[in-house]
């Protein structure tokens, strides 16, 4: 009757009730029974698996991932896959890989900004059909970003949309959710997100409501102005209607560390007990990710990357941009490593802070970031240590908090040095945040991972064990679940994962991957 009975096992169904012994059966991908202690299911299964009185969860699913831009490239996605991750959701911070413009321009600047993939598509429907042709580990749903929608429709302009482009960017944004898009993303830091006013997002948003979808946004400002931020998207969601998921929610300033989080978490409080959908999510580490040309100034990114380019070897206003980056970056520098580089001449860089990469080539701090963006054509990434554990761990015992990795698809041979968040999130949030630190019970923990998650999507069919639900699962020892993934080597399997499955194939088995490539494109409501 069943493909394959796990028995013998401490089921956490993702709802965050207590565990119980039993037994799970799968047959065609799904759940087809949650059974009893004794494992009486093995008797009608073509394989059975001793689960060693192990804790068996739904697979984990990272509602804030970059993999949109990783797939085509890194299909079996070993770095999600191996620390347990079965769902993921791309597209954030406003920089997805959907909608591509028709105009050559707006296409290029949209590859040069957001990534060098073939752009075979134009919508998201198109975009996740592709994926299924190619086939891919995780499952992958898709949110639309802001960014390349504004791309699509005005390019990099720093200004004011006119109405005609208002119009075309609705449009966009109404297609994307027809294809089954989850909501749109926001990336207010970045360009051209960081050209939009309010209004924009605002009316943007109101084409999210009649499906059901969210807006999850990096705000405007994740230090010295979060407040100011957040009353933003809150203001957003309460014009347009639509849910809000304040992404990856941190303070970056040192000064306000321990200050601002209190108060930005009590604006989320007060705004739900008002009746406001909004919810955060967040990774585990102290330390952030992006791309090295984020330390020029906003308006520096008008007309794309070919914009910014020239303005970085233009000397007066190569000027302007340094002084301004030395004036923030104050006692900061030393903070700031580069993760990955494009070239080969250029990975003697890698894992070097732009302190000691100044001092090797004798140059001022700002010319030493600068430089590598202009040598690497903005192909090189950075992480950032700018947070504090308190904060982090603030944010993460509150009970709207969902986990995202902020990380993205990527093999253990990965050129660079990754942020470790790619290869270790879910596992750090159970070893350290929960039986380390004890922030929370192991149940609370998963819940964050999964059902909580499903429920922010509205996934009725994963996220929990629950019969007719598809089969993602993750058998792990709880106390030999370790993120070995760290700063100086990231590219490693967590340890004490026993077996992740996806739609019920066997993904992986021991940390190592299988090969299979058992992932569906998920589009909402359907």
């Amino acid at each position: 009757m069943y493909d394959f009975v796990i028995k013998n096992v401490r089921i956490i169904d993702g709802t965050s009730a207590p565990w119980f012994r039993g037994s799970v059966a799968v047959k065609d991908g799904k759940i087809a029974e949650v059974g009893p202690v004794h494992g009486c299911l093995a008797e009608d299964a073509a394989e059975v698996i001793d689960g060693q009185d192990l804790y068996l969860t739904p697979g984990f699913i990272d509602i804030h991932s970059h993999s949109d831009t990783a797939l085509q490239k890194y299909p079996l996605a070993e770095s999600r896959i191996l620390q347990g991750v079965t769902t993921e959701i791309g597209g954030n911070c406003g920089l997805s890989v959907v909608p591509v413009s028709e105009d050559p321009e707006k296409k290029k600047q949209l590859a040069d900004y957001v990534g060098d993939l073939d752009y075979s598509w134009t919508s998201v429907a198109d975009y996740l059909d592709v994926m299924e042709k190619q086939g891919i580990s995780t499952n992958l749903g898709m949110v639309t970003g802001h960014g390349a929608v504004r791309i699509a429709a005005m390019g990099f302009e720093n200004r004011k949309a006119t109405e005609e482009e208002m119009q075309i960017m609705r449009r966009l944004v109404r297609q994307s959710m027809e294809d089954g898009a989850f909501g749109m993303s926001s990336g207010l830091i970045y360009p051209p997100g960081c050209f939009a006013d309010t209004d924009e997002l605002a009316q943007l948003c109101e084409e999210l409501v009649p499906y059901g979808g969210y807006y999850a946004t990096h705000m405007r400002n994740e230090n010295t102005e979060v407040v100011e931020a957040l009353n933003e998207a809150l203001e957003i969601g309460r014009r347009s209607g639509a849910a809000v998921q304040i992404s990856h929610h941190k303070v970056t300033r040192k000064a306000l560390w321990q200050k601002h989080i209190k108060t930005t978490i009590a604006m989320i409080e007060k705004a739900r007990q008002e009746g406001m959908d909004v919810q955060a999510d967040q990774y585990p580490y102290r330390a952030t990710s992006t791309s090295l040309d984020s330390n020029a100034p906003e308006w520096a990114f008008e007309g794309g990357v070919e914009g910014l380019l020239a303005r970085l070897t233009d000397p007066e206003t190569r000027r302007i941009i340094n002084q301004y980056a030395n004036d923030t970056h104050v006692g900061r520098w030393q903070d700031t490593f580069v993760a990955s580089v494009a070239s080969e001449k250029n990975q003697w860089a890698v894992g070097k802070s732009i302190l000691e990469i100044a001092e090797i080539r004798g140059v001022d701090p700002a010319d030493a970031c600068f430089d590598l963006v202009v040598e690497e054509k903005c192909r090189v990434s950075e992480v950032v240590f700018s947070m504090c554990e308190e904060d982090i761990e603030y944010v993460m015992t509150q009970p709207f908090t969902m986990i995202g990795s902020d990380g993205e698809a990527a093999s253990m041979e990965y050129v660079g040095q990754p942020h470790p968040r790619w290869f270790g999130t879910f596992p750090r949030v159970i070893a350290h945040y929960c039986r380390d630190r004890k922030l929370f019970t192991l149940e609370t923990a998963v819940h964050k991972m999964t059902g909580l998650t499903a429920s922010r999507l509205g996934l009725s069919d994963r996220g929990l064990i629950r019969e007719g639900n598809w089969a993602d699962l993750v058998l792990f020892d709880f106390d030999e679940i370790q993120d070995n993934p760290d700063f100086d080597k990231p590219k490693q399997p967590c340890s004490g994962i026993r077996r992740v499955y996806v739609n019920g194939v066997l993904t992986a088995l021991d940390g190592v991957h299988t090969g299979a490539r058992a992932g569906k494109a998920l589009r909402k409501g359907r």
